[in-house]
C-alpha cells in the first residue's frame, strides 16, 4: 500500500522492548581483577617455570606495518638446529615451536637464534626427582637459587617482574646513540613511482615499440 494523504507510517512498530536487548558491561573492573587473579593462580602453579614461553621476534605483516616487529607463535626448525636445541627438547623447556613458520630472511634467522642462544645460557633445568639430577640437569646451587620470570603476588600485593628478553621497537644504531638523521628523498614517493613503473611498464614498452617501428616505415 502507498502512503497517501497526511504521508503516515503504515505498521509501524516502535515498541520492541530494546531494553531488554541492551548489553552493558557493569562487570568491566570485575573481570579485570578476575583476570588478573587468574594469572597469579596460574604463576603459582606452575612456579618456578617461567609465566610465558620464550618466542621469536618476527616482522609485521604488510607493507604498513613492516617496520615493527612483535612476538611470534614459535621458533622455526632452522632456527632451532642452529642454536643446537632439538625440536622434541624446546617445548619441554618453555620455548615455542611452529612448525609451519619459515625463515625468509638471513636478519630474522641470525636475530632469532641469537636470542635462543642467551635464553639457553640463563636457563635452569630442575631435575624430576630431588637429589637425583639427571644429564643436563643443574646443578644444586643453580636450582636453589632460580627464580620465576613473570607475574607474582609479593606481600599481599600483585608486583611485576621485569619481563625476560623483551620485544622492543626501539631503534639503536650501532654505535649507540641516535644521531639527527636528515631524510634527502620522499620514501613514499619513490614506492608510489615504483608501482607505477612496474604496472605500466608492459604499456610503455608497447608503445616505444609502435612509434620506432613507424618512423622506420616512414623512412622507407
Amino acid at each position: 500500500m502507498t502512503i497517501k494523504h497526511n504521508q503516515q507510517i503504515q505498521h509501524n512498530h516502535f515498541r520492541k522492548d530494546w531494553q531488554r536487548r541492551v548489553r552493558v558491561h557493569f562487570d568491566q573492573a570485575g573481570k579485570k581483577a578476575s583476570r588478573r587473579n587468574a594469572r597469579l593462580e596460574k604463576a603459582a602453579k606452575v612456579a618456578p617455570r617461567p609465566v610465558d614461553r620464550l618466542r621469536p621476534v618476527v616482522r609485521c605483516p604488510t607493507v604498513k606495518y613492516n617496520r615493527r616487529v612483535r612476538a611470534g607463535r614459535g621458533f622455526t626448525f632452522a632456527e632451532l638446529k642452529e642454536a643446537g636445541i632439538p625440536r622434541k627438547l624446546a617445548p619441554t623447556v618453555g620455548i615455542a615451536v611452529d612448525p609451519r613458520r619459515q625463515n625468509f630472511s638471513e636478519e630474522s634467522l641470525k636475530a632469532n637464534v641469537a636470542r635462543l642462544k642467551a635464553y639457553k645460557e640463563r636457563l635452569v633445568v630442575f631435575p624430576r626427582a630431588n637429589g637425583k639430577p639427571k644429564t643436563g640437569d643443574a646443578p644444586a646451587d643453580e636450582v636453589s637459587a632460580a627464580k620465576q620470570i613473570g607475574e607474582f603476588p609479593h606481600d599481599g600485593k600483585i608486583k611485576h617482574s621485569a619481563q625476560a628478553f623483551p620485544i622492543s621497537n626501539k631503534y639503536v644504531p650501532e654505535d649507540g646513540k641516535i644521531s639527527d638523521f636528515k631524510p634527502t628523498e620522499n620514501a613514499y614517493r619513490k614506492l608510489r613511482d615504483a608501482r607505477s613503473e612496474a604496472r605500466y611498464r608492459g604499456a610503455r614498452e608497447k608503445r616505444q615499440k609502435d612509434k620506432a617501428e613507424e618512423e622506420a616505415n616512414a623512412k622507407k
